[in-house]
């Protein structure tokens, strides 16, 4: 079961408003893209709940669904750097809490025709944000750096779903984590 602390330490981290979800990025290259999805409750959150969501769909969608997600960033991120601005991107970051919350809320099994194209443009906002959040320079090795640790946010994600057991106290917890994410999402949007 999650427990209360952890519910309250979350809602707590992700009550700060879009603006501030980020400290300055002094770094470029590898490391500073790889500690950009943990360092923001925005990014963290949407990562784990990418993970949590796909490991409760069938065998397609379990690496589907994250596998797409991080092609779709780094599709985003490639278009911010190409000077291509996405409208509203802390906005799109926030919605995708938010939405997956939800999803993972009401255990949707949606179909792969909806949930890719759905969660493909969830990344795009969180490539963009990456992407422009980051120092200029070692584009390559940045995108390199978040696109690993977003794969590693997923699997924790995955873990953190496949662990529990499949009793109606664990699903209640999971609803309970999908709905606590989803009021951090919404949190977020009114910041």
């Amino acid at each position: 079961m999650v427990s209360v602390r952890f519910l309250v330490a979350v809602f707590l981290a992700a009550s700060a408003s879009a603006a501030l979800a980020h400290g300055g990025h002094a770094g470029s290259g590898f490391g500073a893209g790889f500690v950009h999805p943990f360092s923001g409750a925005d990014h963290l959150l949407a990562m784990l709940a990418v993970g949590i969501y796909a490991a409760r769909q069938g065998p397609f969608q379990r690496w589907a669904v994250p596998a797409g997600f991080v092609v779709a960033m780094l599709g985003g991120a490639a278009l911010s750097a190409a000077g291509l601005a996405v409208p509203m991107v802390e906005t799109g970051v926030a919605a995708s809490v938010l939405v997956l919350g939800l999803m993972i809320a009401f255990a949707l099994h949606l179909p792969r025709a909806v949930v890719l194209p759905l969660v493909a443009v969830m990344a795009v906002f969180h490539g963009q944000a990456h992407q422009a959040e980051l120092a200029a320079g070692a584009l390559f090795e940045a995108a390199a750096g978040f696109a690993l640790a977003t794969l590693v946010l997923h699997g924790a994600g995955a873990a953190l779903a496949a662990w529990r057991p499949h009793t109606r106290l664990a699903q209640r917890a999971r609803r309970a984590t999908g709905f606590a994410l989803a009021g951090i999402g919404a949190l977020m949007l009114g910041a």
